[in-house]
């Protein structure tokens, strides 16, 4: 059996933006509904997509904590 092409996709999600994250997600997810997906591929798309998952829950999480701080600092200014 031929090795496999590497992976452009193999970086880690942890070095991606939440676009880039998240438009590789979806290009997984075409891939998945596609019948002609090697089984042999399926368990590593499938495990890449759920730390794409984990990624992106994590940079809205992120996003959402500094939006907040910001938002109660304007309460801190507001004058008495």
């Amino acid at each position: 059996m031929p090795e496999p092409h590497p992976d452009p996709t193999d970086a880690g999600a942890a070095s991606l933006g939440y676009a880039e994250a998240l438009a590789e997600l979806e290009a997984i997810l075409d891939e998945l509904e596609d019948d002609s997906l090697d089984v042999d591929v399926l368990s590593t798309r499938v495990a890449r997509a759920a730390e794409l998952i984990a990624h992106c829950r994590d940079r809205i999480d992120g996003a959402r904590f500094e939006v907040e701080r910001i938002v109660a600092g304007f309460d801190d200014d507001t004058p008495s």
